[in-house]
C-alpha cells in the first residue's frame, strides 16, 4: 500500500501518501491508489474538503523511474483533483520534486513549513515539465516558471507562495496545521454546494488547459521518456553520477 489508512474529523478527510522508502515517488500503485481514494470522496456526502499530506520528509519525489505510471493515468489524478467538487489541500513539510509540482499544483490550497524544498528537475534528466504543465502553468508566475523550468534550481516555501505554487508559508512545521486551522473552519463553514461552486470558478481555466492541450503534453513526454538523453540521464541519477552531457 502507498498510502496510510485515511482519517477524518469533522468533514476533513486526510489522504497521506505513505511510501518513504521510495521518497512518495509517483509510482504506478501510488497513482492508482490516490485516484481510487479520491473518487471515493468525491462520493461521500460526509466529506467536505480533503487534506493531502505525506509521511517521512519527502511529499513527492517526482516520477518512479523503476515503476513509472502511464502519463495518461498520471494527468487522469491530477485532472481528478482539480475536477473534484471539494476542495483539496496540500500539507507539505518536506521535499517536493518534478512531477510532485505538478500533484502540488493540482491541489486548490496549500501550506509548506520551513523544511519544505522544491525544484522542476526535469531538463536535468533529459525530460521537461509536460505534463505538470497542465495545473503549473496556469497558475505560476511565468517568469520565475521560466527560470525553474530550465534551470532545475531549488527553491524554498516563501519562493514557492511568491511564484503562486503554495498558498501558506509557515515558519515552523508545527506551523503548519496552525496555518491550516482557519483554511479548514472556513472549508467547514461552507456549503457543500457553495464550495462546489467556488471550486468551478477558479478551476475552470485550469480545466480549459487539461482539455486542450492533455492529448499533446502525454505525446511529448512519452517521446521525451524514450530518448536516449533520458535514458543517460535517468541512468545517472539511479547511479547517483552526472549525466554525460554535464560540462
Amino acid at each position: 500500500m502507498n498510502l496510510a489508512p485515511q482519517t477524518h474529523d469533522r468533514g476533513i478527510t486526510t489522504l497521506t501518501l505513505d511510501s518513504p522508502a521510495n521518497r512518495n515517488a509517483l509510482s504506478a500503485g501510488l497513482v492508482g491508489e490516490l485516484s481510487e481514494a479520491l473518487a471515493g470522496c468525491a462520493g461521500d456526502a460526509s466529506v467536505r474538503a480533503v487534506v493531502l499530506t505525506h509521511t517521512g520528509n519527502t511529499f513527492c519525489a517526482g516520477a518512479d523511474l523503476t515503476a513509472p505510471p502511464e502519463p495518461a493515468a498520471f494527468v487522469g489524478l491530477m485532472r481528478s483533483i482539480v475536477a473534484l467538487p471539494k476542495p483539496v489541500v496540500a500539507r507539505v513539510t518536506g521535499h517536493v520534486r518534478a512531477g510532485g509540482l505538478g500533484l502540488l499544483g493540482a491541489c486548490d490550497i496549500s501550506a509548506a513549513g520551513p523544511d519544505a524544498t522544491f525544484a522542476l528537475t526535469e531538463s536535468r534528466l533529459g525530460l521537461a515539465p509536460a505534463v505538470i504543465s497542465l495545473p503549473l502553468l496556469p497558475r505560476l508566475d511565468p517568469r520565475a516558471a521560466s527560470r525553474y523550468y530550465l534551470t532545475g534550481e531549488r527553491f524554498d516555501a516563501a519562493e514557492a507562495v511568491r511564484i503562486g505554487l503554495v498558498s501558506l508559508a509557515a515558519e515552523s512545521a508545527d506551523d503548519v496545521d496552525k496555518a491550516l486551522v482557519p483554511v479548514l473552519d472556513g472549508l467547514r463553514r461552507a456549503s457543500p454546494k457553495g464550495l462546489a461552486a467556488s471550486k468551478g470558478l477558479v478551476t475552470a481555466s485550469v480545466l480549459r488547459t487539461f482539455d486542450s492541450h492533455a492529448e499533446d503534453l502525454i505525446a511529448r513526454s512519452a517521446a521525451l521518456f524514450a530518448s536516449d538523453e533520458a535514458r543517460e540521464g535517468m541512468t545517472a541519477f539511479l547511479e547517483r553520477r552526472d549525466p554525460a552531457w554535464v560540462l
